[in-house]
């Protein structure tokens, strides 16, 4: 190899190994670990790992529950009974814990004509203040929720095939309301303790390539 090639560098191992942004994105729900000081941070991600487990259960169980009502109805000519008892479960389940899940990632639809007006103190003011009062709301969700959770248990009532109470398939919703109040109530303490803007503890606020940027 000549000196000139040998001063450009040609042939010579790459001095480090440089990792794409995109692969923090592809890190598994398990990995996840809150930034956020103290007990604060333990909450965020103990969070996180409950998401984790009941989203994968959830739709885990559902595709199985559906395939195997397919195979019985068309191997065996006999549907399982229960089927769509259980889809429904798993699908209060799922869409509850879900909220909680997209609270996390900033993918709840917002409405930013009158916030990308304003400058950047302002808009760190009204991001608080939309996540204290969102958190707000959940928390009196989970409240009127776990009333009519408990009105539920009052009638008695069960579920034809499976003979369960109904109010067994309800316990979800004042949970996921609750858990979605705690992340908008921890995106509001993100954003009074960091200099940027945040969506949640782990999206940055602002446009590029994509509509959010995970941290």
């Amino acid at each position: 190899m000549t000196e000139p090639d040998r001063a450009q560098g040609k042939d010579a191992p790459p001095d480090e190994t440089v990792i794409p942004a995109t692969a923090v994105d592809d890190l598994p729900a398990s990995a996840y670990k809150s930034d956020l000081p103290g007990p604060l941070g333990w909450i965020d991600t103990g969070i996180a790992r409950i998401e984790a487990i009941l989203l994968a259960a959830g739709v885990l169980l559902m595709a199985a529950n559906s395939v195997s009502n397919v195979v019985g109805r068309f191997v065996f000519g006999s549907s399982i009974q229960a089927t769509e008892e259980v889809n429904r479960i798993l699908i209060i389940l799922i869409t509850f814990a879900g909220i909680s899940y997209a609270a996390r990632h900033g993918r709840h639809i917002r409405m930013t004509a009158f916030f990308d007006m304003l400058p950047g103190r302002g808009r760190k003011m009204l991001m608080i203040f939309i996540a204290l009062v969102t958190a707000g709301f959940m928390f009196a969700l989970t409240w009127y929720s776990w009333g009519y959770l408990q009105t539920t248990f009052g009638r008695g009532r069960v579920l034809p095939s499976l003979q369960i109470p109904v109010w067994w398939t309800l316990v979800w919703v004042p949970v996921g309301f609750f858990m979605t109040g705690l992340q908008y109530l921890l995106t509001a303490i993100k954003n009074i303790i960091e200099k940027d803007i945040y969506l949640s503890t782990n999206v940055l606020e602002g446009y590029g390539d994509e509509s959010e940027q995970e941290v």
